[in-house]
């Protein structure tokens, strides 16, 4: 009977963004030999994959992710052919910031996207107002449009990883914490959870802010920073301006904060956030209530740049992010501690417009021993790592950095 198997020849921990896709690209290759574990229930709220939306585009500051979006458009389109449900909807992207403040960050995005030959246009905040009038600003202002920026439909896409890899055959199941990882005499992975004893050759561990809980077991520690972040939904009387029709995604650069909002999907408020302005917590620490100062905060931006965008405050929702020191991702085998069989993958905040692809690529390390894509700067040895001394930077592109875990000030960035 299938609730008497204990070995299957993949094993993934963890189930939110990168997680479901891992088992749903496992799932194509491997059909019913793949398990997907998650310590709470499916869809749950408690790390960082969750909510109506998140941002996708090939706008990036930097060309280890630049040579990589395109393909996660790619990855993304498998999963909507097979499924038949809309996941990406592009809506247009904006990056923009005050050119006497933050302009040399609009630089550098356009930098990176020549280099990859991704089209933009570059145009002073009058420009930028004449095309979405929604944004109220003047030319002190200096903008880029990238017109196959979008949103994700992040709740879905999770759940529809699951149902499509159920449906080869994958056995999913939830509510089932990892209590240790050890190396049977006959060199297979032996998973303990809570709910029994299971056995694989290639184990992927992709379970968020709780991934050292995890690698204890097999001699690795990521140094990381686990933040509490939040966003806010305004319930503008706008509603039209900000469909997704007419109203693009968009990222503001000030000296502080990196603000970031989205049109209106999956209830009727228009969103904004704040990327990686939270306070330093645990996975255990954190807590579920918003932070009133962060919330001012997107008031007053968006009083200055988009006010037809507010209304009354509907809700804020908080979320983890779980970031290395350099913030970039952590894609990696454990070989050097002798676990060649098990990958890894610290998505460092940012992860879930490339956490189909990401899944791709844990899949074919899991069952081809490499990958086709160019993973080489995400690697596990680097000295961001491995050097306790390395200088946290946690902002995108804008250099903000946050106290060490151990600090007790947990002032707000």
């Amino acid at each position: 009977m299938e609730s008497e198997r204990s070995f299957y020849p993949y094993i993934v921990v963890g189930c939110g963004g990168v997680g479901s896709a891992a088992v749903y690209w496992l799932s194509r290759r491997a059909g019913s030999d793949v398990l997907g574990l998650e310590q709470f229930e499916l869809g749950h709220s408690n790390g960082g994959s969750q909510d109506h939306s998140r941002i996708i585009r090939l706008a990036y500051h930097d060309d280890r992710y630049t040579k990589l979006t395109p393909e996660t458009y790619k990855a993304w389109q498998a999963v909507e052919e097979e499924s038949g449900i809309k996941l990406v909807h592009k809506t247009g992207g904006v990056q923009f910031a005050k050119r006497e403040e933050m302009g040399k960050i609009v630089d550098e995005y356009a930098k990176a996207m020549d280099a990859n030959n991704i089209k933009y246009d570059r145009m002073k905040g009058s420009a930028l107002r004449k095309r979405f009038p929604q944004f109220e600003i003047d030319d002190s202002y200096e903008a880029i449009y990238e017109p196959q920026s979008g949103l994700v439909d992040a709740a879905m896409a999770n759940a529809v990883h699951i149902q499509l890899a159920r449906g080869r055959g994958a056995r999913v199941i939830d509510n089932c914490p990892v209590k240790g990882v050890e190396r049977a005499k006959d060199g297979k992975i032996t998973v303990y959870t809570a709910k029994g004893v299971f056995q694989c050759r290639r184990l992927v561990v992709a379970p968020g802010a709780w991934i050292n809980h995890v690698l204890g077991s097999v001699g690795v520690h990521i140094p990381i920073y686990v933040t509490q972040e939040q966003v806010t939904y305004f319930a503008t009387p706008n509603i039209k301006d900000f469909t997704k029709e007419r109203y693009p995604i968009w990222i503001y650069h000030s000296p502080k904060y990196d603000f970031y909002g989205l049109p209106i999907h999956g209830n009727s408020g228009s969103k904004i956030g704040i990327d990686a302005g939270g306070p330093v917590v645990t996975a255990d620490s954190r807590t579920f209530e918003p932070d009133k100062i962060r919330e001012k905060a997107c008031i007053e931006h968006l009083q200055k740049t988009i006010p037809k965008s507010l209304g009354p405050l509907m809700y804020t929702k908080t979320c983890l992010y779980t970031m290395p020191p350099d913030r970039h991702f952590v894609i990696d085998t454990c070989a050097k501690t002798g676990w060649d069989d098990v990958i890894i993958c610290c998505g460092a905040g940012h992860v879930f417009k490339f956490a189909c692809l990401v899944g791709k690529i844990l899949t074919e390390m899991a069952v081809d021993g490499k990958t086709q894509y160019d993973i080489s700067r995400f690697n596990l040895d680097r000295e961001a790592l491995t050097d306790p001394n390395w200088d946290p930077v946690l902002f995108m592109g804008t250099g903000g950095k946050v106290p060490t875990p151990s600090s007790k000030n947990t002032s707000k960035l």
